[in-house]
């Protein structure tokens, strides 16, 4: 639908909610824009007598579903996380009236000297979410999912972004590499899982940091998931050490709050590693399929980072030398038979 269109009927909406809230039409103002066909909008108004702001989202009912957000927000409010408040709701049209948290981003606002604070309020908020999981709540990241993920590096990004047709032995050994990566990420403990714990999604805020947005594709899923979302941002990069500092405190907290993280950080460093291997795969092809199915070309400056995380590992484990062997081959690198890292 043509969107001039809906922002009609989103004013018309919101007009029959103007006296209740107090709502300054003419203040209606882009807020935001995300992968999906959502967008945001910032408008001016009161609560209670007192002057705030408010979202507004616009969620066409043709490719969108409102009501997933509207359950998690309340999931994740009885965890007592940061989320947006759903005060009015149109599932029909799919517009939702929000409470604002701000616009200041994680990414905005993370350097060398926020960093640990930021992060910590992240681990903090982390802990408390994975403590709330409860089974047959969200659905289940099961392989059947995971798999499909996967699947889009195949299609989208080597076979779409690249071109590139895999022989037989390749696509053997692709197979393989994803049934290896799917047995480590189905053995990890259960819990609710963000799915895009990261640093567009965080909002810097001053009480209950950090504000958590963009929930609503949360599932039951294994445990380093959001942490390798977390840490191995596609947005933001930091050093090993400060990664490796980051999970420490995290798995150190998890562990003291009774979640199933492995005893040893070894195991859980390696965990974490292969459940970000299967989300860089995945990210891979969604950036490449937002490009050349949605025409979004935004994410395209991201694949390096994407791809330099995909490569760190593969070089770091003995199993997965045929995945390095594939990255050699897109980047023209020619490396002499038997080495390997």
């Amino acid at each position: 639908m043509n969107p001039d269109i809906r922002l009609s009927q989103l004013n018309s909406w919101l007009a029959n909610l103007a006296s209740k809230w107090s709502l300054t039409l003419e203040s209606l103002a882009p807020a935001s824009s995300d992968a999906s066909f959502r967008r945001y909008f910032r408008v001016t108004g009161s609560k209670n007598g007192a002057h705030q702001s408010f979202i507004v989202m616009d969620a066409p009912p043709a490719t969108e579903d409102t009501k997933p957000f509207i359950a998690i927000s309340e999931l994740f409010a009885q965890a007592k996380l940061n989320v947006p408040l759903v005060l009015e709701q149109d599932v029909e049209q799919g517009f939702l009236l929000l409470s604002d948290l701000g616009n200041e981003t994680y990414l905005s606002a993370l350097n060398p000297a926020s960093a640990s604070k930021l992060y910590s309020d992240a681990n903090e908020a982390l802990i408390q979410l994975q403590l709330a999981s409860k089974p047959g709540i969200l659905p289940e990241y099961n392989k059947e999912l995971l798999s499909r993920e996967l699947n889009l590096f195949t299609e989208w990004y080597l076979g779409k972004h690249l071109n590139l047709e895999l022989n037989s032995k390749q696509s053997a050994d692709l197979a393989h590499i994803f049934d290896m990566i799917l047995e480590n990420n189905l053995s990890q403990a259960q819990v609710y899982v963000h799915r895009d714990f990261h640093s567009r999604n965080l909002m810097v805020t001053n009480d209950n940091n950090p504000g958590i947005l963009d929930f609503q594709d949360a599932v039951y899923g294994p445990i380093t998931y959001d942490l390798a979302s977390l840490y191995r941002d596609a947005y933001i990069e930091w050093e090993e050490p400060e990664q490796m500092d980051w999970l420490i405190r995290y798995w150190d907290k998890a562990r003291k709050a009774g979640l199933s993280v492995p005893s040893e950080f070894g195991d859980f460093y390696r965990d974490f590693e292969w459940m970000g291997l299967q989300r860089h795969l995945k990210v891979l092809g969604i950036f490449a399929r937002l490009y050349h199915r949605d025409g979004k070309d935004g994410y395209l400056k991201d694949i390096p980072l994407v791809f330099k995380y995909t490569r760190k590992v593969a070089e770091r484990y003995i199993a997965l030398k045929p995945l390095l062997q594939l990255l050699d081959t897109i980047e023209g690198i020619d490396r002499p038979d038997g080495l390997t890292f």
